[in-house]
């Protein structure tokens, strides 16, 4: 009879403690990485060395990390996130018969919020947004010069997804973003979709 008391009372036990880290998934700092697909759509933007004949599209590949922190209301969930990221082949290529023009994307900066629901203990549902910054190069070349500058872009995302923890510390999570980097002046637009493994302390 002990026995069978213990091992009851050892059961419960157990069950508190996983029921306790469960409950403290989405709640605390956060590590990660993540990478995917990212598409960079530009349309005679303005840049550094003037307007640009650039009016193209490029898909990469992204790989970056990011640091966050998530705060838990019962079911709902906020945080902020910043996240530093790189492409792959990701240059824009552009211009006319007579100069061709490249907008190079080198890295890119995000600062954002997000705020999410648990439709279940370890299933969460969120919404982002946020301030973007983009590291690019410009170059102009004709057949007897060539020119190029580096500047920020400043911007604005969009986006949401779904992160489902898969034990007591870490999550994977896909998601979408959509980014405006034009600061006004003709088309860049970023959307990306991105799957990520996040580290949960």
């Amino acid at each position: 009879m002990k026995f069978h008391v213990v091992s009851a009372l050892a059961l419960i036990a157990g069950s508190s403690i996983v029921a306790t880290a469960q409950a403290e998934m989405f709640n605390g700092p956060t590590v990660g990485l993540q990478a995917g697909w990212t598409q960079n759509k530009i349309g005679n933007t303005k840049t550094d060395l003037g307007r640009t004949s650039v009016n193209a599209s490029q898909d990469s590949a992204t790989l970056g990390g990011l640091l966050g922190y998530d705060r838990r209301f019962g079911r709902l969930v906020v945080g902020g996130e910043a996240g530093l990221s790189f492409g792959t082949s990701d240059k824009v290529n552009g211009g006319t018969s007579a100069i061709a023009a490249t907008i190079d994307p080198k890295r890119s900066i995000d600062l954002t919020a997000r705020a999410g629901y648990l439709v279940t203990p370890q299933t969460l549902v969120y919404a982002r947004a946020g301030y973007s910054n983009d590291r690019i190069r410009t170059t102009l070349a004709s057949g007897t010069s060539t020119v190029s500058a580096s500047e920020d872009r400043d911007g604005w995302l969009v986006g949401g997804g779904v992160e489902r923890a898969i034990t007591d510390k870490v999550s994977a999570r896909v998601e979408y973003r959509y980014s405006d980097l034009s600061n006004g002046h003709g088309k860049y637009d970023r959307n990306q979709v991105l799957s990520g493994i996040v580290f949960h302390f």
